[in-house]
């Protein structure tokens, strides 16, 4: 079974799915506001809050300015340059969020950047779908040896491959997450179908969804197909502006996935059969094999003196009705009465 641990927090088949509430920039470059955030997210019952780190000279060229994303109005660039935290801010953030009991988590957008979190001491690394085929970058943080989490959107099995040896070949933990990387993501671009793909193959990966609906359904179905881990925006109020915002949670659905990802987790697997919890059930619904006239003893049952009726507590299940055509009975049986093993002679 694959598993990861992550501050103490164990991620696996046999456990509640772990919810990522990603604040992310929806801070908007305001560490006041992320503080918020987070305990937003700590009353709703988050374990982990996730943030993202950008060296903006590091993480992009002068063509970013010129490149503006399709869930905004101004270039990455300019965004991002808005939203980034200081090293100070970033160390002060997390120092509150381990204060509240919480587990920080953030995105490396650049080498620099992971440098950074690897000097505040994180414990684990989320890398985004923008760097799952940056393979220099992935080699890069699964050098540090920690538990890394890949978002692998907008990118094929290929390329996630390539990224799982490098994982793999650094002897690190990992989960894959699937992810659609349109804002908000429509309900035809889910495709829920290539998480459980992810997991057919790469078995040795914790599989989970990184999500962009506008609500939590999607990952109550990633849940009930086998996603460990549930990623989605965060933000302690939906009013706030931001590119993320349309997407993201408010504390009550973090609170409900919270909720009903751990619910589907108890409801799946298993397989098909009577449970002891049924046999109660079972005793009155099921039939058992009845007389439906008087037997007198030494005749042979037939269509025309036995079927089956509740309750299923007889000698003779409705199964053993066709078996019992044609035996004689070892003596006189009224109308109405179930049979007993007793009652059948030999053939």
């Amino acid at each position: 079974m694959a598993e990861l641990t992550i501050a103490g927090c164990r991620v696996a088949d046999d456990g509640p799915p772990l919810v990522i509430a990603e604040i992310g920039i929806n801070h908007g470059g305001d560490l006041g506001t992320a503080k918020e955030m987070v305990l937003a997210a700590k009353a709703a019952g988050a374990e982990i809050v996730k943030f993202q780190s950008h060296v903006i000279e590091d993480e992009m060229c002068a063509a970013a300015r010129d490149v503006i994303p399709g869930n905004a109005d101004i270039s990455i660039y300019e965004i991002m340059e808005a939203c980034a935290l200081t090293e100070d801010e970033e160390r002060r953030l997390k120092d509150f969020v381990e204060e509240q009991g919480l587990i920080f988590l953030s995105t490396p957008f650049s080498r620099a950047a992971a440098d950074r979190l690897e000097a505040l001491g994180v414990a684990a690394y989320k890398i985004g779908s923008g760097e799952c085929n940056n393979f220099p970058l992935v080699d890069h943080i699964a050098a540090f040896g920690k538990p890394v989490i890949l978002s692998t959107g907008m990118n094929g099995l290929p390329e996630v491959a390539k990224s799982v040896s490098i994982l793999r070949g650094r002897g690190v933990p990992f989960a894959l997450l699937h992810c659609t990387n349109v804002y908000p993501t429509p309900p035809d671009l889910v495709r829920l179908g290539a998480m459980t793909e992810l997991k057919e193959h790469f078995p040795d990966a914790v599989v989970g969804l990184s999500d962009h609906t506008t609500g939590n359904l999607a990952c109550l179905g990633a849940a009930a197909l086998g996603a460990c881990i549930l990623e989605r925006h965060f933000t302690d109020d939906m009013a706030r502006p931001g590119p993320d915002i349309v997407c993201s949670m408010d504390p009550l659905a973090l609170k409900e996935l919270i909720a009903g990802a751990a619910l589907l987790q108890r409801m799946r697997g298993g397989a098909k059969g009577l449970t002891d919890e049924e046999v109660v059930t079972a005793n009155f619904a099921f039939a058992s094999v009845v007389t439906t006239r008087p037997v007198a003893a030494g005749e042979r049952l037939t269509r025309d003196n036995i079927w089956v009726k509740r309750p299923g507590t007889g000698d003779f299940s409705a199964d053993d009705y066709e078996g019992l055509l044609g035996r004689p009975v070892a003596r006189d049986i009224p109308r109405d009465a179930m049979l007993r093993a007793g009652d059948i002679g030999e053939v």
